[in-house]
């Protein structure tokens, strides 16, 4: 991304592969220094929360886009637990600048 990325422009956005919703964004989970975002906390279909690495999705028109439901992960505690979740930081009132994609 040019410039940086605004994280809460993700919240809500809907994962599609193609034209198959797959989940909707509900958390950013950034890395410790809250300067890199390291993947998605998604709500899918079946109603569980899953871990969507930021690497393994593309930004479009509004969607995260991803080439597989497989990059789904079932480990989003474990990222949870290394990094910092937006949601807790904004209820600390932590200020957020624009972090890197």
């Amino acid at each position: 991304m040019d410039g940086g990325l605004n994280v809460e422009t993700l919240l809500q956005r809907r994962v599609c592969f193609g034209d198959i919703e797959l989940a909707r964004v509900v958390d950013v989970i950034l890395d410790t220094s809250l300067r890199r975002v390291l993947g998605l906390d998604v709500l899918c279909g079946d109603r569980i929360r899953r871990f969507l690495p930021y690497g393994a999705c593309e930004l479009v028109d509004g969607v995260v886009g991803v080439d597989s439901a497989l990059v789904l992960s079932d480990e989003l505690d474990f990222y949870r637990s290394r990094g910092q979740a937006l949601t807790v930081i904004r209820r600390r009132g932590v200020p957020l600048r624009t972090v890197e994609g």
